[in-house]
């Protein structure tokens, strides 16, 4: 009989000790075969430093997150995206220690399908997200021994567009026209978004007192947040997202004519009740603004694409561009922005062309070995 095995009837019972506190575990299998395996992962974990209770993680993934999330500093925007893809989970209900890798494939192909509640299938974009945010859920029951292992390791997901094919960069021609067809009092922030790369909500938010017209600097201090589906929230920019661009002078010029049109309140653009504008406000004249010029399938955000498609052709590296845009870390910018940049070979073409160049150039035509 293997050592920590009894037989009990027709089942089998496997026991071991964890020697540092003391405690005897048991379990009971049908089979000798699934006691002996079970007994061995559980010792070898011990010796790895892996072991988890096998009693903890009796708790529902939604009971868990739940009480996870009370104590992390969130957002409210990231609090909801975090609630909803927990709650969308097909095993919210199923206990944590139970949860294995085959039900969250199966959950991600649910998305990827239409059900009575979702009349279309999601985007690989927001699968990618719900995921994302429910494996830090799966990762924080493994911090906290809930759990030996996450279950969304390996897991593969649906194959999204490539950056540069997903991504719209309008044409100079377009954005002259998008400024041409904006009402004046919209035009300054059409500018914002195309020659500072600024998002709409840091636009929105942006005060007299954030531009220094002297020293042609516009200070991003702040954004404007929808919440509660129509209330206007002023709230600190996203992490590390607090930046002083340096602007173009025809930015600036264009600022200091929007601010002589007359403003009623400190913000440099006005909404509802000495609020600044509401997003919804902003999409309404972006799409009004389109129709007068004439364009069509260019997004407000397409806007810091050209912004940073320009940055990056004029040769700023990715640190500058990095903050420019006001990103977290440079891999954001990388993994966004990497296809703008020339790549190895462009570059070492280029430099050879400027050698041959400043060599031929220099003579007579000809290269001559012999110097003479």
């Amino acid at each position: 009989m293997p050592e920590g095995i009894t037989r009990r009837g027709n089942s089998w019972r496997a026991r071991y000790r964890n020697l540092e506190t003391g405690q005897q575990h048991e379990r009971s299998f049908a089979k000798q075969v699934d006691a002996v395996k079970w007994r061995r992962q559980q010792l070898d974990a011990l010796d790895r430093g892996r072991w988890v209770d096998p009693q903890a993680g009796k708790v529902s993934f939604l009971r868990y997150f739940e009480s996870w999330e009370r104590d992390q500093v969130w957002t409210d925007g990231t609090r909801k995206a975090m609630s909803l893809a927990a709650r969308s989970a097909t095993f919210a209900q199923m206990d944590l220690r139970k949860i294995r890798p085959s039900h969250v494939e199966a959950w991600v192909k649910s998305m990827t399908v239409s059900s009575p509640e979702r009349s279309a299938p999601l985007a690989p974009g927001t699968i990618k997200t719900r995921f994302v945010n429910v494996r830090s859920v799966f990762r924080a029951a493994v911090r906290d021994e809930m759990i030996a292992t996450d279950p969304t390791a390996r897991v593969r997901l649906p194959r999204q567009r490539k950056r540069e094919a997903a991504m719209t960069i309008p044409t100079p021609e377009s954005v002259r026209q998008i400024l041409e067809g904006a009402d004046p009092r919209f035009r300054a922030f059409v500018g914002l978004c195309a020659f500072a790369g600024l998002r709409l909500g840091e636009a929105a938010a942006l005060q007299v007192a954030d531009v220094d017209f002297l020293r042609r600097e516009i200070h991003v201090r702040r954004q404007v947040q929808r919440v509660n589906g129509g209330e206007v929230e002023i709230r600190l920019p996203k992490y590390n997202s607090e930046r002083t661009i340096h602007a173009a002078q025809a930015l600036i010029d264009m600022l200091a004519e929007h601010v002589a049109l007359g403003l009623t309140n400190e913000w440099l653009f006005e909404g509802n009740a000495k609020l600044p504008p509401h997003q919804n406000t902003i999409g309404h004249r972006w799409r009004t603004t389109l129709s007068r010029a004439g364009v069509s399938g260019v997004r407000l955000h397409d806007l810091r694409h050209f912004y940073a498609s320009g940055v990056i052709a004029s040769g700023c590296d990715v640190v500058a561009v990095q903050r420019a845009l006001g990103h977290a870390k440079s891999t954001t910018t990388l993994t966004t922005y990497a296809h703008l940049w020339p790549s190895a070979e462009s570059r070492v073409r280029d430099a050879s062309a400027r050698l041959a160049a400043e060599v031929l150039g220099a003579g007579e035509g000809t290269v001559r070995a012999d110097g003479g």
